[in-house]
């Protein structure tokens, strides 16, 4: 089975040109989501110091990628989270229960060196859908 590319409408501008990348990709009914950050659809990194806030925008991202191959976040089942301060994990942890409420998937965060400074968080997803 080919691989799709994913560009759902709201992640469609390229970040910045030295970043060729495609935000999704799908084959045999795995999804997998590049890593995001808390890029709007018009290229702004919301959140600047609120890791809150980017964890939102960065599932939202998610969301709508698996929206393009015909998942929901019920379909997810493992979740990398790479955090520039690990001091942060609570408050991403909040908001990422909000988005998995019950049955989260299998998840690892670690605190890592994020592409840019004034980026707090990236999540890459993982999601089975029965093609």
């Amino acid at each position: 089975m080919p691989k799709t590319t994913l560009v759902p409408a709201s992640l469609s501008f390229q970040p910045r040109p030295s970043y060729p990348y495609s935000p999704g990709t799908a084959a045999a009914g795995f999804v997998f989501t590049a890593g995001q950050v808390a890029w709007t659809s018009t290229g702004e990194l919301v959140g600047i110091g609120d890791v809150s806030a980017q964890t939102h925008q960065v599932l939202t991202n998610i969301r709508a990628i698996l929206a393009e191959a015909g998942a929901t976040m019920d379909d997810v089942l493992k979740c990398n989270v790479y955090l520039a301060d690990i001091r942060t994990f609570a408050a991403m942890n909040a908001v990422f229960a909000e988005f998995f409420p019950k049955d989260p998937p299998a998840r690892t965060t670690v605190q890592a060196a994020l592409a840019e400074p004034e980026m707090l968080v990236e999540i890459e997803a993982i999601a089975y859908v029965r093609p």
